[in-house]
């Protein structure tokens, strides 16, 4: 099967675009590829970060670390780093 010409992943964009303006939808700007805004990414390394500082010696104890240290405190900084840098790489 191929697919429509006017669905070619390369003519999708025009075509959103063109229907949320004509469907008057607010946008946000947002950067195409800023990696500081990959939550996933940011949130494991983070979890590592805090995870390893506290040394856990068993499965038992990196279980238990993991579970203490799962959250997402930093998020709404880096949010307003980029806003700040307005997209670039922040310093966070």
């Amino acid at each position: 099967l191929r697919t429509p010409s006017h669905l070619d992943p390369k003519h999708t964009f025009k075509l959103v675009t063109k229907w949320l303006k004509d469907n008057k939808v607010k946008v946000l700007e947002w950067p195409s590829q800023s990696p500081d805004l990959n939550p996933i990414e940011n949130l494991w390394a983070a979890l590592k970060r805090r995870v390893r500082a506290r040394r856990p010696t068993n499965l038992t104890q990196l279980h238990q670390f993991c579970q203490k240290e799962w959250l997402v405190e930093g998020y709404p900084k880096r949010l307003a780093q980029v806003k700040e840098f307005r997209g670039s790489s922040t310093k966070y």
